[in-house]
């Protein structure tokens, strides 16, 4: 179906909405039968449309039902009770099935009601706060019914003390972007390591902005898969290159390091070769849930790194640079 259908829904039930996704089915051809997950997405009103861009885009990857739960304003004039809401099929909605539900008063304190009439049958529920998440996901309503929770530490108020506070209460199916957006440098530190010389890595620095989550989970990784100390330095943020900023890998051969001075490109320093740029962007929402929509599975390797951060020296101020 390749004309968008949008169907708006005030003072609905869920029920109704139900009712209306069979008729937009029927009417339309719409068919549902290779959706392969649910995508439930928690987040605040202002927060909607790029989530579902977001989502949308991942979607033709990965094709779903996408159920975005809008939490209440706190300025919305309308304080009633009562649920409206949106459904959108075809045109940008991609490979999915768009369902956006917001609810007041009494109708919105129960997340996970809303949510549970509304899911595919039989297929796994994936859950994702794109903005401020819950501090316990496995126990929230929505994150309750999901066998696979992401939430994004950049995106909280206190991104380090939020990544703390996932690390002490993780639960296998957590998952988090600051993790995902560390799979490119992962890959290009391993592809490095790869490589003759052998000799192994003595010494570690990671520097990164003083707000940057990953910075953490890279420094905590590297710790664990090398054996050996890694010395964090923090930057002070406002700089242009968000995130991770470099790492140094210490050898008897001579250092290996990744610098990124510039967003999106980095310089690669290595003994014995010539100096060379490597592409390494900050990867897009879009591209992050991607990847975590690849597998259901529990990521055995970010619970691993994720407790080693629970047990490490809290955050030290950031250096004045």
């Amino acid at each position: 179906m390749e004309n968008p259908v949008i169907v708006d829904l005030p003072n609905t039930t869920i029920s109704k909405v139900s009712k209306s996704l069979v008729q937009i089915r029927e009417q339309g051809g719409a068919v549902a039968l290779g959706r392969v997950l649910t995508l439930v997405i928690q987040t605040n009103y202002k927060g909607i449309e790029p989530a579902i861009n977001s989502a949308n885009e991942a979607s033709r990857e990965h094709p779903c039902r996408i159920i975005v739960v809008a939490d209440e304003d706190s300025k919305s004039v309308k304080k009633t009770s009562g649920l409206d809401a949106q459904i959108r099929v075809g045109g940008d909605a991609g490979a999915s099935e768009v369902i956006v539900l917001r609810a007041y008063g009494e109708a919105a304190k129960d997340a996970e009601s809303l949510v549970t009439g509304l899911l595919l049958p039989d297929a796994p529920v994936v859950a994702w706060w794109p903005s401020e998440a819950p501090m316990k996901v496995s126990t929230s309503a929505i994150g309750r019914i999901a066998t696979r929770r992401i939430t994004d530490a950049a995106n909280q108020p206190n991104p380090h003390a939020y990544l703390r506070q996932l690390a002490k209460s993780y639960e296998p199916g957590d998952s988090d972007f600051a993790w995902t957006r560390l799979t490119l440098w992962r890959a290009q530190l391993a592809a490095i390591l790869d490589q003759p010389p052998y000799d192994p890595v003595i010494g570690v620095e990671v520097t990164g902005a003083d707000d940057s989550p990953s910075t953490d989970l890279l420094a905590a990784w590297l710790e664990l898969k090398l054996k050996v100390k890694v010395k964090l330095e923090r930057t002070a943020r406002g700089q242009a290159v968000a995130g991770i900023r470099g790492v140094r890998l210490i050898r008897k051969s001579g250092d290996i390091e990744i610098v990124r001075n510039i967003p999106d490109v980095a310089t690669l320093i290595q003994p014995t070769q010539p100096t060379r740029e490597i592409t390494l962007p900050r990867r897009s929402d879009r591209d992050c849930l991607s990847e975590d929509l690849r597998r259901l599975d529990p990521d055995d390797l970010f619970g691993k790194v994720i407790k080693f951060v629970a047990r490490t020296k809290a955050p030290s101020k950031a250096a004045k640079k």
